[in-house]
């Protein structure tokens, strides 16, 4: 059975960190491209970072470029999203996507900033 499972979302204040995880099981995700997505209440969803199978350099939303980090640990089967210097307007539900096309999703995370 596919399955992906975020974690490490919270509350935290302004330009603190978080380190979000998506775990897969039924998979190897190193075998697909990877992404972050978010979804702020009353917006649509947007595509934080994507990363190919193959590696290679990320390709990250200019609103978090220099703030966040995506890696993986294909021992364990995880991506991860680093995140530094947040800020109120990254408040959101923050799910991961496996594969080509749609895809599989995550359930997604709450991350919320504020003071």
């Amino acid at each position: 059975q596919v399955q992906l499972v975020e974690s490490g979302g919270g509350l935290v204040q302004p330009g603190g960190s978080l380190r979000l995880s998506c775990a897969a099981s039924g998979f190897a995700l190193s075998w697909y491209p990877m992404r972050w997505y978010r979804q702020a209440p009353g917006k649509e969803r947007e595509l934080v970072v994507a990363i190919s199978s193959a590696g290679g350099s990320p390709d990250y939303a200019d609103s978090v470029k220099g703030r966040f980090t995506i890696s993986r640990d294909n021992a364990k089967n995880t991506v991860y999203l680093q995140m530094n210097s947040l800020k109120p307007e990254d408040t959101a539900v923050y799910f991961c996507n496996a594969g080509y096309g749609s895809g599989w999703w995550g359930q997604g995370t709450q991350v919320t900033v504020s003071s």
